[in-house]
Parts: C-alpha cells; sequence; structure tokens
C-alpha cells in the first residue's frame, strides 16, 4: 500500500524546507492564545497569566520578526531612527530574486498563521467584553498591539519585496525606465 504524498504547498509540516523554525513559529503563535485562554476559563489568576503570556507574545514577536520571517518567507524587517532629526522609519529587508527559494508549504503556513492570530485575539477581546471581564482587556489589547504590528510590517515588507522585483527585473533589462522605477520604488518605500 502506497500512501499519497501531500502536495507542495498543502499545509503538512512534512513538506517545510526549515520543520524546526516552522513548528517553533506556530508553536509561539499558538502558545500564547493557549496560556490566556487557560488562565480564563480555568485557574482565573491574572497576573500569573498576564506574565507567561506576555513573555510568550515578546517571544513570538520577536522570534516572527528575527527569525521565522527571514527563514520561512524571505523577508525581514525593522524600525530605524534617525539620531539626528529623530525621525523614525521602518526599513524592509527581503532576499534577493533566485538566490533563495520560498517553500510554497512555508509561506502559507506563515501568512495564514500571521493573519488568523489577530483575528483571534479580536475575538478574544469580544468574548472579555461580553462576558464583562474587563481586567483581561490590557492583556489583549497588548497582544493585539504586537500581532498587529508584526502584520502589518510584513504586509508592507512583501508588497516592498514584490515591488522592488518588478523593478529590479526592469533594470536588469538596461533600459531607462527600469531605472526610473527602481529609483522611485526605493524613494516611496525608503522614505516612509
Amino acid at each position: 500500500m502506497d500512501q499519497q504524498q501531500p502536495v507542495p504547498g498543502s499545509l503538512s509540516w512534512r513538506l517545510s524546507s526549515h520543520p524546526i523554525t516552522l513548528l517553533t513559529f506556530l508553536g509561539f503563535r499558538i502558545s500564547s492564545l493557549v496560556v490566556y485562554l487557560f488562565g480564563l476559563l480555568v485557574t482565573h489568576n491574572l497576573v500569573m497569566i498576564f506574565i507567561i503570556t506576555i513573555l510568550l507574545l515578546a517571544a513570538d514577536f520577536y522570534y516572527m520578526k528575527n527569525i521565522a520571517g527571514r527563514r520561512l518567507v524571505g523577508l525581514r524587517w525593522w524600525n530605524e531612527v534617525d539620531p539626528a532629526t529623530g525621525d523614525s522609519h521602518w526599513v524592509f529587508e527581503s532576499s534577493e530574486p533566485g538566490t533563495k527559494v520560498i517553500n510554497p508549504t512555508d509561506s502559507r503556513f506563515f501568512w495564514i498563521a500571521i493573519y488568523a492570530q489577530p483575528l483571534f485575539w479580536i475575538a478574544l477581546a469580544i468574548v472579555a467584553i461580553f462576558s464583562f471581564k474587563f481586567i483581561w482587556l490590557p492583556l489583549v489589547a497588548i497582544a493585539l498591539v504586537l500581532t498587529i504590528t508584526n502584520t502589518l510590517a510584513f504586509s508592507r515588507c512583501d508588497k516592498f519585496s514584490q515591488a522592488s522585483n518588478i523593478a529590479g527585473s526592469a533594470f536588469s533589462g538596461g533600459n531607462l525606465a527600469g531605472s526610473i522605477a527602481t529609483n522611485m520604488v526605493g524613494r516611496f518605500f525608503g522614505s516612509r
């Protein structure tokens, strides 16, 4: 009896190019939700659940921003402050086209997890409001800030990467339009 192999891009961690990174990423994403739900439903010990959930959210934020994003989808972002002016701007980094092949399974897991988690926290905020457990709302608000920041940053990073690839391919053709497109994309995304 032959077992059917999963189709590339399907949601099977066995198809991942970086299974340890993927499982760690998913573990951090799920663990903060599980600890919060456990505290909400079972222990009611706000201080302990608050501390553990914040630590898991911080670990998830760091791991996703600096490790999982780069290894799974070839994207990374950070915020820089100009010391002279004090202005803050986001910097987006993507792997060079052709140097890193993005595994479709890794990409699907990454983008589903990045968009699903804020939705879960929004649902938990609604539950806290309608169950009159307002004391849990600051924790949910912190979770929303962290998860939405990563979601927005990686979404912008992905758009920047796609725009850079288009401009770069036009530039590599050696034409004037490619040079103009590269400069416009660099200025548009570099100034924000």
